[in-house]
């Protein structure tokens, strides 16, 4: 991206899809390295680093320096980088349906699927977490199922990566979108990127993923990651484990 061009742009037309970018680059509380400010008076020394307290409709970043300074930054004039946030893991938890197509005594399989609940769904935990992760395609290998994620947005900026895999909860085998994330997520963000992933749980991946059989000792099982009813929901630990604590059980 040519940084001077686009400045000139908002410098002189005022451009506002370019400074509405810029806000939503550079939003408040961002991180910010200075590499060198093209000041010939008292520029503040390379190397400081600051925090984006907020952008002027000329499109300079106003920072609160760590030095005690609030010199502002001009965008292709001044060179600087964005301090990436450390990575975190979250976790989004949700329960799974697992059917079980029983064999006769001829080896034949059943035609109506048992439907297990989630303490036995637990024998499986191995050959779900192995059909999970054959069902990736390489070019989700850096991002995950965020590789399908359209929004230029702060979500798209911030979340790294998410998988789907299972994990035991109290004896319970459920869901879990893995997440990998710079920093935390907003509660806005957050309620926004649950929307996104149930959508891939329903009608994307999930919806693939609960028509391919996988082979067990037992015999063949189909697992959903999503179903339409009302006790159905993707929760973080913390949600997780009030909802147990309400009642009455210790999260594990």
């Amino acid at each position: 991206m040519n940084m001077k061009l686009r400045w000139e742009e908002c410098n002189m037309k005022k451009h506002p899809e370019w400074l509405k970018f810029m806000k939503e680059q550079y939003p408040h509380g961002t991180r910010i390295r200075l590499i060198e400010m093209n000041d010939s008076y008292s520029p503040v020394p390379p190397g400081t680093e600051g925090t984006v307290n907020f952008i002027d409709d000329q499109c300079q970043l106003h920072i609160d320096w760590d030095n005690g300074r609030t010199l502002a930054l001009i965008p292709g004039e001044d060179r600087f980088c964005v301090i990436q946030k450390q990575l975190q893991t979250l976790k989004l938890y949700m329960p799974l349906t697992v059917r079980l197509c029983e064999k006769n005594e001829w080896g034949d399989t059943e035609n109506e699927p048992l439907e297990l609940d989630n303490r036995t769904a637990l024998a499986h935990e191995n050959d779900i977490v192995a059909a999970l992760l054959k069902a990736r395609m390489p070019q989700e290998a850096e991002r995950g199922l965020m590789e399908y994620y359209d929004e230029d947005d702060s979500i798209n900026r911030n979340v790294q990566s998410y998988v789907f895999t299972v994990e035991p909860v109290d004896g319970k085998l459920m869901g879990v979108a893995e997440c990998r994330v710079h920093g935390e997520l907003t509660a806005e963000e957050l309620d926004l990127f649950k929307e996104s992933i149930i959508g891939q749980a329903a009608d994307g991946f999930g919806e693939g993923f609960e028509q391919r059989p996988i082979k067990t000792s037992a015999g063949e099982i189909y697992v959903s990651l999503w179903n339409g009813g009302s006790s159905w929901s993707i929760m973080t630990q913390e949600e997780l484990e009030q909802g147990q604590q309400m009642e009455g059980i210790q999260f594990g």
